[in-house]
């Protein structure tokens, strides 16, 4: 689920497994880095794995750093957490969130101002880039303008 939000921000929502998070021997809760470092996999390779689109894949961390602000929700079965990030810092710890019973990832953001400035998210948008992907069902609720839906 993509949701267009009235302060400029976009959720992006799954119902997967959530980000991989585990309890270290001190019994701190620690997670995969995904939103604040590189993704090694990809930035490192001299010919970098390519979406069906075309693009190179760089990892969740290009969203966050090009974001004034991220937060990144994560749903296990084995607990909940949010943490914040302010142009791809954290600048909170892992926050417990209460279980809902559901499980998967949500990240909300709000791109930079140049980038708002620029360019605005459109239903057309979403439906031509999930045409890369047959198997990708996206559902989008805009909410700038009085909750319009539209999807695929």
């Amino acid at each position: 689920m993509v949701t267009l939000h009235t302060d400029g921000s976009v959720s992006v929502k799954d119902d997967g497994r959530g980000t991989d998070t585990r309890v270290d021997e001190q019994g701190r809760v620690v997670k995969k880095p995904v939103m604040a470092t590189k993704d090694l996999r990809f930035f490192d390779l001299p010919e970098v794995e390519r979406l069906p689109d075309g693009h190179p894949r760089r990892g969740m961390s290009v969203v966050a750093v090009l974001s004034e602000w991220l937060i990144h929700t994560n749903r296990r079965l084995n607990g909940s957490w949010s943490q914040r990030y302010e142009h791809g810092v954290p600048v909170t710890g892992l926050e417990p969130v209460e279980a809902d019973g559901t499980t998967g990832t949500c990240v909300r953001f709000l791109p930079d101002k140049v980038l708002r400035s620029r360019w605005s998210l459109s239903a057309g948008d979403l439906a031509r880039w999930s045409e890369h992907w047959p198997d990708l069902t996206v559902r989008l609720e805009d909410q700038r303008d009085g909750g319009g839906r539209s999807g695929r």
